[in-house]
């Protein structure tokens, strides 16, 4: 095995946005560099919640496309559908004999996401980090990147790989270490700076999708709330209630790969009217190349399921050789 193993993924819940590409593919892209990569459509993932089979089946191919329009190369990464790798599974249900019921009532993103109606909640929304740990040990990823929302279940697939080692007397998984890019804004909503950027949100004025076309994101840039203040260093104060402000200044930033401070020098005094102008530029810039080569990669779907198959084949290869270790080691035969 390679010293430098990645494993990461997106659900296939939607069109992909301008979050999605500045909080974790663009990182993606970099890293496929430095890392063996293993990139995966985390379509088991996606169906804790109810969802269209239809849309699904569709939205898989669309994040396969915009995996690739964004940069990655089927060539230096492998990028596989999630159910198509059997071991996942296989492996996810072994880790829930080992994982302990108070590990998984910490887990904080489970309570946000089933609210008040927690007892409604489907099984896989709550044991879901037990199979995001089983993606992450499949594959012995020594690295996997995080956000600030997933620290936690990193924390809880190390715990779970401590433990196996530690219960069967052995070194047999890889534990895995966070890499938390220091660049990468939190992108919020252009309708609300309090709230992340989603897929979910109702106003597709709150995003802007990787598929949008030139007049519609100069449209959503234009419509993004902000304020009537100029742009001045307090933006980045602690204690600001600047919301909005803050949120297109850290977006230009990440875009530019520069920091916030300089943009603001850049635009010290100026309006947000003529901040928008050079957004909505620079936008138009960086997301409508890869609005094209999505449209070109759903054009040919067989194209799109030959990657996707051969990523699989490649996924399962090796998934398959560590399943076959840990049912030896638990004692199946």
């Amino acid at each position: 095995m390679t010293s430098k193993r990645v494993l990461s993924g997106i659900q296939p819940t939607g069109n992909l946005h301008l979050g999605n590409y500045l909080g974790a593919i663009k990182n993606f892209v970099t890293m496929q560099n430095d890392y063996e990569c293993f990139y995966m459509l985390a379509d088991l993932h996606a169906i804790t919640v109810s969802v269209n089979p239809d849309e699904l089946r569709e939205n898989i191919l669309n994040t396969a496309a915009t995996f690739l329009a964004c940069g990655l190369d089927e060539k230096k990464n492998i990028i596989f559908c999630q159910s198509q790798v059997q071991a996942h599974s296989e492996l996810s249900w072994i880790l829930n004999c080992i994982a302990r019921v108070g590990w998984l009532n910490r887990m904080t993103q489970f309570k946000e996401k089933a609210g008040s109606n927690k007892e409604k909640a489907s099984v896989g929304l709550y044991t879901y980090p037990i199979l995001m740990a089983a993606d992450i040990l499949i594959y012995q990823a020594t690295h996997v990147p995080v956000g600030e929302d997933q620290k936690q279940h990193l924390e809880l697939c190390r715990d779970i790989a401590t433990k196996f080692n530690n219960d069967y007397k052995n070194d047999f998984f890889t534990i895995p270490e966070p890499i938390i890019p220091k660049s990468v804004a939190r992108i919020m909503s252009l309708r609300d700076g309090t709230k992340k950027m989603s897929k979910s949100e109702e106003s597709d004025l709150s995003r802007i999708n990787l598929t949008d076309s030139k007049d519609q994101i100069m449209q959503k840039v234009k419509k993004a709330k902000t304020d009537s203040e100029p742009i001045d260093e307090g933006i980045l104060a602690l204690d600001t209630k600047r919301y909005e402000a803050q949120n297109l200044i850290k977006i230009y930033a990440s875009l530019k790969s520069d920091s916030p401070e300089r943009i603001i020098k850049n635009f010290d005094g100026k309006s947000f009217s003529d901040f928008k102008n050079s957004l909505a530029e620079l936008l138009v810039e960086k997301i409508s190349p890869i609005s094209d080569k999505i449209k070109e990669y759903k054009n040919d779907k067989e194209q799109l399921k030959k990657i996707l198959k051969n990523g699989n084949e490649q996924a399962s290869d090796t998934a398959n050789k560590t399943i076959i270790e840990v049912k030896k080691i638990v004692g199946l035969i």
